[in-house]
This record gives structure tokens, sequence and C-alpha cells, in this order.
């Protein structure tokens, strides 16, 4: 592939923030109406708008794009008021992470042949955002000083988790402080092995954050996944036009499911026509994703308990309480590690240690509560 340097003064920055998804785990905050990027329960604002507040004085607000589920472009618009029409990135139905990724590189590379584009998540707290826009900004140096390297930020782990997938960083890369060649990508880990990436301090967690080409992705994806350029590459001869809605419908839903990690980075990282690059984050980075993790972006009184509304407790420790009306008091005696989550029409219970279930009883419920 022929490979010219991209001006480095922005003017070809992107972004693209990825905001599907049901959050079943957060029921019954979390609906389908509503998913949990656009519940407004992080100090009154959405994931998603905070996603977006991130980008300031990274990506001009005119080139930031959103991929979503077309249900909820209303609210995805009310969310980012800045949202350009035609940025927003409606998809029919989800068809995982490589088809929202290709469907903004196609968009891009057709805009404009240098674009390189963030992608970038809204379902994180990360913070401090100072730290996060040096990251970024160094990832795009990369990008830009060689349109085949594919930039993924890996955190700095503080914890053997075993829920997430990690990334080896190796060699430094000349010029560019604090970025790495990549080694490998691990998948969700036993805990003995995850021990290990954190003792070895040469692992991070894969963010789901990175940084690319847009036309190197397309040409990527015809690499690896032919049919799947094909369809992408159909859709963006449409878009914008008034056959679009059509041709989107017919063919969006036609894609192979797969996620950018395995039908990306995985690949590329063994293909020497590409550099996969891995710039670490040292920051806070928390993923809400299930009711404890949203716990940890609520402050904590002596006895462990955090709450997003009134609370009072008798003897009661480590309770997380919830509720969608900031007038509405929660009481608990004698609880241990409970959590609670209060809306107008459902009301849930459980252990924190088996919140992991709520997304069954997501799938249990009524239509009409789900």
């Amino acid at each position: 592939m022929t490979v010219e340097p991209i001006d480095s003064d922005g003017a070809h920055r992107y972004a693209m923030i990825m905001a599907g998804g049901s959050g079943t785990r957060l029921w019954p905050m979390s609906r389908a109406s509503v998913p949990k990027q656009l519940i407004p329960f992080i100090g009154g604002r959405s994931l998603l708008a905070i996603s977006g507040e991130r980008l300031d004085g990274i990506v001009a607000p005119s080139r930031r794009l959103i991929c979503a589920g077309d249900s909820h472009k209303d609210a995805v618009f009310a969310a980012i008021s800045e949202l350009a029409p035609e940025n927003w990135l409606g998809e029919p139905t989800g068809r995982d992470t490589l088809n929202a990724v290709g469907f903004a590189a196609f968009v891009l590379a057709k805009r404009d042949p240098q674009a390189v584009f963030a992608v970038l998540t809204s379902d994180h707290v990360i913070e401090p955002r100072s730290v996060f826009a040096d990251r970024v900004a160094a990832g795009f140096r990369l990008v830009e000083e060689d349109a085949r390297r594919l930039v993924t930020f890996a955190i700095t782990p503080t914890f053997p988790a075993t829920g997430y997938g990690y990334v080896e960083r190796g060699a430094p890369i000349a010029g560019h402080r604090g970025c790495f060649s990549s080694l490998r990508f691990v998948e969700k880990p036993p805990l003995q092995k995850a021990t290990e990436y954190l003792a070895a301090g040469t692992f991070g967690w894969n963010s789901g954050m990175f940084i690319f080409s847009a036309a190197t992705v397309c040409e990527a994806i015809g690499w690896y996944r032919p049919d799947t350029a094909l369809g992408l590459a159909r859709i963006t001869a449409a878009f914008g036009t008034h056959d679009h809605s059509r041709v989107m419908n017919e063919v969006y839903p036609t894609l192979a499911k797969t996620s950018v990690d395995y039908g990306l980075m995985e690949p590329a990282s063994v293909d020497a026509r590409l550099q996969v690059c891995v710039v670490p984050m040292d920051l806070s980075w928390k993923d809400v994703g299930s009711w404890p993790s949203y716990g940890t972006t609520l402050a904590e009184d002596t006895a462990g308990n955090r709450g997003n509304c009134p609370t009072m407790h008798a003897g009661s420790s480590n309770m997380l309480c919830v509720s969608d009306d900031s007038s509405h008091v929660i009481t608990t005696i004698g609880c241990e590690g409970l959590v609670v989550v209060h809306t107008k029409d459902a009301t849930l219970i459980v252990p924190a240690a088996m919140a992991e279930r709520v997304k069954e009883m997501a799938g249990l419920v009524p239509p009409s509560l789900r």
C-alpha cells in the first residue's frame, strides 16, 4: 500500500463515538428506549454527553460522528446538541463493532481521503481529562506520521481483572513519547494469568478505543472481510442520498457480526503491511457496565454506603441505592451488600455479588418493562 504522511495541523482529525448497546445489566433504569449511555445518572449527565465533552480541544464538534441505533436518534441529538445531521451514522440493527467502525471509515474516506479518526466508547468515565487528551493527541500523531499504523489505547491495570481483554506492549516507537509497538492481544484471561500480567507491568486493559486512518481501515476490511467491505461500500455510495434508508435497511442487517478486535486488530497484528501500536493510558477508567461499577462513580459514607438520591441507613453497610427521582428517599435497616434501584415502574433488589444476573431479569420481565 502507498502511504503518504498526513498533515498534522488537526485539519484531518475526526472522532466517532460508538453509542450502541442495550446495557441490560443496568436494568431497570436502562431500557430499550433509553439505554445506559443515554441515562442522565452521572451528576445529571449521560455517559454519551460526557464522552462528547471529553473531545473538547481535541476534535472540532463539526468533525465528531456518532454511530448508534436509529431508534435512539432523537435522544442522541438531545444529548449532543452540536451533532451535525451529516455526522449521524444510524444503524437499523446492531452488527457489532467492526461494522460500526467500518461504516465510519468508509463515510470518512469518501468525505476526506486523509481522514484520521478516533474510535471512542460511550460507556466509560475517564479522568483526568488532561491525561486523556494528551494520549489521544499522541495517537493521532502516530497515524498522521504513518497511515499504516493502527493505534489501540491500553488502560494501566489496577487489579487482575478477568472480564477485560489485555494488550501487551513491545518496543518503544522512536520519536513518540510513551508509545509502543504491540506484541499480542489476550482475551479475558483466567485469574492466574491476569495476576501474571499485572505483575509483568507490560500489559494493559484493552480499552476499546482506537485511532485509524479511514482509508487504511477500508483497505484492511477489504483484505480480511471482503463481503463486509462490499456491503459497506454499497451503503456509503447511497449515504446522504434519497436512497440511503432503503440501501441501509437492505444491506446493513446482512453484515456478519464481528468485533473490531477479531475482525481487524488481531489479523492486523500479524500482517507485515500494517503496524499495530499501543498507547498506554495511566488514568482512572471506569467501565460503567453494571450496578456495582456505577457505584464507583458515587461518594461513599463511612459504612461504604453509596447513593444518587437521599438515603437513610440504620446498621446497614456497603449498600448502593439508586433512583431516577432525585427526591425519592431510600431507607434500609440492617442490610449488607445490596443494590437497590428504584424507578417509577420497577424496583430491583439484588446482592451486589450477583449483579451480573440483572441481565437475566431484563430478559424475563414483560416487554413493557424492557
